[in-house]
């Protein structure tokens, strides 16, 4: 588990399991915001992933469910350097084999200005 993050307690246990969700199962949270390519990107969502989740497992996910995170990061290169977990810069292509914990937090913000 990372820093921050905190063990699920009785009640949220038994509402993951009610949902369906496999013992063990991660919750990420992806946010993604802002104008990256053509498009405009607004995302603020809760992905369930296997334990043993890795950051591409975690790409490939949000893809499925139509976050397109693959997409945003191939319109906009730099966002591979300055994606956000937890807080701290974490380029994608260095760790795509990294460990994600419940409770992981993933962020990509668009420029907002050029210069």
């Amino acid at each position: 588990m990372t820093a921050g993050a905190r063990a699920p307690g009785p009640l949220e246990r038994l509402v993951r399991r009610l949902r369906g969700e496999p013992p063990g199962a991660l919750r990420v949270r992806v946010i993604l915001r802002g104008r990256i390519g053509e498009g405009w990107f607004d995302v603020d969502r809760r992905l369930v992933l296997p334990a043993g989740a890795t950051l591409d497992g975690l790409l490939d996910e949000a893809e499925r469910q139509g976050i397109r995170l693959r997409a945003a990061i191939a319109q906009s290169p730099h966002l591979a350097d300055t994606l956000m977990l937890n807080g701290e810069r974490c380029g994608v292509q260095a760790n795509l084999r990294r460990p994600l914990a419940d409770g992981d937090e993933v962020y990509l913000l668009g420029p907002l200005a050029g210069g």
